[in-house]
């Protein structure tokens, strides 16, 4: 009896490693099958996307400065301290379109003077904060982009940046 039994375990473990054998195959199989068409689709471009990035141009960077060259604005910001506070910022702008870089040459005077406008009236507190730097900039950019939609017809400007902002 006790070799009967030894017989049909002995029969059973060939089976079971065999059926272990197919299951570990065939998941095997399904993730790395799987796993290839996951990363054609992701990785593979499409030809409309490839399109969108040939059309689309270099970005032009333009600093934002006054006729004599000063690169950057000086202006008090208004404080409930009672100090005189201060800001510096060195402004460019980014555009794509190659309308936008003359015009924005052409009409500094009136970007100067309304930036200048816009620094000044601001709350010393405020731009204390990261969010009030944020705002700023999202309102210059708003602001060059009127300018030049009322000047060339396009808004043009991608957006403002600071590449120096000082508080004192």
């Amino acid at each position: 009896m006790a070799d009967e039994e030894k017989t049909e375990d002995s029969e059973e473990t060939p089976k079971s490693s065999k059926k272990l054998l197919i299951i570990i195959v065939a998941a095997l199989v399904v993730l790395l099958g799987g796993g290839g068409a996951g990363a054609f689709f992701l990785l593979g471009s499409d030809d409309d996307d490839a399109v969108v990035e040939e059309e689309r141009l270099p970005a032009v960077y333009t600093h934002i400065r006054t006729k004599s060259g000063r690169p950057m604005f000086v202006s008090t910001v208004l404080s409930d301290d009672e100090r005189t506070h201060y800001l510096q910022a060195y402004v460019v702008a980014k555009s794509r379109d190659p309308l936008v870089a003359p015009a924005l040459e052409k009409h500094m005077p009136l970007i100067v003077s309304r930036l200048n406008t816009m620094f000044s009236t601001q709350e010393f507190a405020k731009l204390s904060t990261l969010e009030g730097k944020q705002n700023l900039r999202s309102d210059a950019t708003k602001l060059l982009q009127d300018i030049m939609q009322q000047r060339i017809d396009i808004p043009g400007v991608e957006e403002v940046l600071f590449t120096n902002f000082v508080m004192q």
